[in-house]
């Protein structure tokens, strides 16, 4: 099935370290990771739809760290597609104590500014939400990786209740992931639970083209 968008519209990507994908470093300019084969699957299968892809992914990246630099790197390029992938960053920093730390009532406000101001400035912009996941099932009492689980939830709320506000579309990369471990080890899509392997951001792009397969709401 053919994607929504149109023949040589601009589509932005931004977020954190899993957007990246050293995009800023050595695999310029796409990265090496889903913006990358999302990318790759256009060229084969839409070839003549030449759609322009923008990554603005940057390692480390909390929700604020986005609102420091949206003009610059979103609303300059006056998108037709933004897609947004960011909230891990945010959650590790809550959850360590790290300074600078807000809790998610304080990411939800951020994101919901950031999305406010595109709107307004891109009244026709088409966004689709990204979901913050974590690539482990881990149910040891108190481990790291089960405090992580148990706090994720709060954070992906946040981004489903801004999906639904501004009617945006929504990829649930978590329950996305947490299916395919009922089948498959966790090495199978990372190293560490943060940041996929080259299949686990196959698995992002294909659930990114899926959801532009479909109109809004559907």
């Amino acid at each position: 099935m053919a994607i929504v968008p149109k023949s040589s519209e601009k589509m932005l990507f931004i977020g954190d370290s899993i957007t990246d994908s050293g995009r800023c470093t050595t695999e310029r300019p796409y990265g090496s990771g889903y913006v990358k084969i999302f990318r790759d699957m256009l060229i084969a299968r839409e070839p003549k739809k030449q759609l322009e892809i923008i990554n603005k992914g940057t390692s480390g990246n909390s929700v604020r760290d986005l609102c420091n630099r949206w003009s610059d790197d979103v609303l300059y390029f006056k998108p037709e597609w933004l897609f947004v992938k960011i909230g891990i960053n945010d959650l590790l920093c809550f959850l360590q104590r790290t300074e600078g730390c807000y809790p998610v009532e304080k990411f939800k406000e951020i994101y919901d500014e950031i999305l406010d101001r595109t709107i307004n400035f891109l009244p026709n912009i088409n966004i689709l939400l990204i979901t913050p996941f974590y690539i482990s099932r881990d149910t040891a009492a108190a481990s790291f990786r089960m405090q992580i689980l148990e706090i994720l939830p709060y954070y992906i709320t946040a981004v489903r209740e801004m999906s639904e506000k501004y009617n945006t579309r929504l990829v649930k990369t978590h329950d996305v992931f947490q299916n395919l471990l009922k089948h498959y080890d966790s090495d199978t899509f990372c190293q560490e639970p943060i940041h996929p392997n080259q299949t686990g951001h196959q698995v992002i792009a294909e659930e990114i083209y899926q959801a532009l397969s479909r109109n809004c709401g559907e």
